[in-house]
């Protein structure tokens, strides 16, 4: 039984669309599919002038020499958050923080991706220092464990969903391992963290913007409460996150300068909903893509049963990671604010011009890629910009690689021949781009191809 999630959009549409491309308006067969539409601007108007006066980027080689001059293109979201989070009623009671601004606004200029140096630099170092190689590596025994229960419960189901049984409940726990969030306490992350990352869509209805804002809040309640038990009860700053960012914050811990409450609290949040989001939807779309691709499942399920060593398992499972990285990046779209008057690749911006990059885009680029509407699991060389690039790439992009490798690899081997059992259901956003459900068999029925 086989569903196209991915569903075809012919040249005339897509290219209908590119020309009257606005964020704030997206048609449904866009977000079920924007890469016809994607192509059409690369090939038509790469940098493309947008109804609100921003620019959207489209070209591989445009989003590097952006992300590349981190001085001149800013990723300050103030002044486009202000408009956005602070109008009534929303900068007022319940909502309004101790500053005067909203919830949501005082969030997301205070994390970590949303600003410069020097907050950017002091929290990055922070958290880098808790995210060694060394402590990655440790965390992959746990990982394993993590999976294999997870994999345990669906065989006795003979099934289950793919995002709420396996793919959301993998990032959840190891954040919350990072952090030193009680196993007890993680059921409302998830639900916070949707709705936190669901308001950074270009357009939000009253609903989706109220319960964001009443998300950050709940969530900076819940984390006073743990912060002052982690002052009182520090653990391990060299693999506890929050010691570290608290220790920072009290006593230019490693000669990092101090964070206020504001941000300490705000990038725990930060990381609970990075680490979160986008790795869930890294392995919900690396397990539907093979039910898509079935040639490409049947060559690495042989790659990996063909493999002597671990050391080359990991290898195969580590190409195939990031072209699914690639293929379906789970963050699609990124902005930066130009700071100055300034070119890019011989166009010119003009001081103050508002950018989106769209990775989803420049990911497909046929000037980087050879078939870049393929997947191909065996793709070397593989220069996607999934985790940014520069000095706003990822911070927890190797964790990141280690969660999407041990969870799609540990599941292919386990059940070879799942299948889904019903049309999996898109998230329906343009930022962030994965499922919210996919129900699956582990076992494929009669008259199922691979």
């Amino acid at each position: 039984m086989n569903f196209n999630t991915t569903p075809s959009m012919d040249a005339a549409r897509a290219q209908k669309i590119a020309q009257n491309l606005d964020l704030r308006a997206l048609p449904a067969d866009f977000l079920n599919n924007p890469y016809p539409v994607y192509a059409a601007l690369r090939e038509t108007e790469p940098i493309k002038r947008m109804p609100d006066g921003s620019y959207f980027f489209t070209r591989h080689a445009d989003l590097v020499a952006v992300y590349r001059d981190a001085k001149v293109f800013s990723s300050d979201k103030q002044v486009e958050f202000g408009p956005k989070y602070n109008h009534v009623p929303f900068n007022q009671p319940p909502y309004a923080t101790s500053s005067g601004v909203s919830p949501l606004f005082e969030h997301h200029t205070h994390s970590l991706v949303f600003n410069d140096p020097p907050l950017h630099t002091r929290v990055r170092r922070l958290i880098m220092g808790a995210l060694t190689r060394r402590a990655i590596e440790a965390m992959e025994p746990g990982l394993v464990l993590l999976v294999d229960s997870l994999l345990d419960k669906i065989a006795a189901k003979g099934g289950g969903d793919l995002i709420e049984d396996f793919a959301s409940a993998i990032p959840v726990e190891i954040i919350g391992n990072l952090l030193g969030v009680p196993h007890a306490e993680r059921e409302p992350l998830r639900g916070w963290s949707l709705a936190i990352l669901g308001a950074l869509e270009p357009s939000l209805t009253p609903e989706q913007e109220a319960l964001g804002h009443r998300s950050v809040s709940e969530f900076l309640a819940y984390l006073r409460e743990l912060v002052a038990q982690r002052r009182q009860h520090p653990g391990d700053p060299e693999n506890d996150v929050l010691t570290r960012l608290i220790q920072g914050e009290k006593d230019d811990f490693h000669g990092v300068d101090a964070l206020s409450e504001v941000e300490l609290l705000h990038n725990c949040v930060f990381l609970l909903n990075a680490g979160h989001e986008t790795t869930t939807n890294l392995i919900g779309n690396a397990l539907i893509s093979l039910q898509e691709w079935p040639e490409q499942r049947e060559e690495l399920k042989a790659d990996l049963k063909e493999a002597a060593t671990d050391e080359v398992r990991e290898q195969i499972m580590g190409l195939a990671v990031d072209e699914f990285l690639r293929f379906e990046s789970s963050n699609q779209l990124s902005n930066r604010r130009a700071l100055q008057a300034t070119q890019v690749n011989g166009f010119d911006l003009p001081a103050g011009a508002l950018v989106t990059l769209c990775i989803g885009a420049a990911n497909r680029d046929p000037a980087v890629y050879e078939s870049p509407e393929q997947l191909d699991l065996r793709r070397t060389g593989n220069k996607h910009l999934a985790f940014g690039f520069g000095v706003h790439q990822c911070a927890g992009l190797s964790l990141a690689r280690l969660e999407g490798r041990i969870a799609i690899g540990r599941f292919l081997q386990r059940f070879p021949d799942y299948q889904l059992t019903q049309a999996p259901v898109r998230g329906g956003r343009a930022r962030f781009r994965g499922f919210l459900q996919a129900p699956f068999s582990i076992r494929s029925t009669p008259g199922d191809t691979p």
